[in-house]
């Protein structure tokens, strides 16, 4: 059954729901918010959606106002949300261009349209070989402090 069916807007999804509904991804989606929020030093907020895009909640991540990334938990695996801004745009091509990016990445980038805001990746993750790749486009999108 689909996230927004299990949890609808009058059912808030607890921690523990969320690694349920995850399973073997549970790990993978540990790591990454952890990491998240200790480089950033920002901490989840939880959000309903009703976007036909991916609708239902969300764990969002802001830093100064500015959106991180958002995470949607599926089944099995996860969606991470990464907005490649116009001002990040080419030192995330020179990025590409070097082979920083998984294969993955690089072409969902490349089919993603470019929109007045940005590029909207929505980047399935599925096993920890994008990890990297988030986290690469995280700290371009927002510089981490030292």
């Amino acid at each position: 059954m689909s996230w927004d069916k299990v949890y609808d807007a009058c059912r808030v999804p607890s921690e523990g729901n969320i690694g349920e509904y995850l399973g073997e991804a549970k790990l993978i989606w540990n790591e990454l918010t952890a990491w998240i929020e200790e480089t950033y030093q920002i901490k989840p907020q939880i959000t309903f959606s009703k976007c036909t895009m991916q609708p239902g909640w969300n764990i969002k991540y802001k830093k100064s106002g500015k959106a991180l990334c958002t995470l949607y938990p599926m089944e099995g695996y996860f969606i991470a949300l990464v907005v490649v801004g116009t001002k990040e745009e080419e030192e995330v091509k020179l990025a590409m261009e070097a082979g920083l990016f998984t294969t993955y990445i690089t072409a969902l980038y490349e089919k993603t349209a470019y929109l007045p805001m940005g590029r909207w990746l929505m980047i399935e993750v599925k096993d920890k070989a994008v990890l990297n790749d988030i986290r690469h486009l995280l700290n371009i999108r927002i510089k981490p402090k030292k």
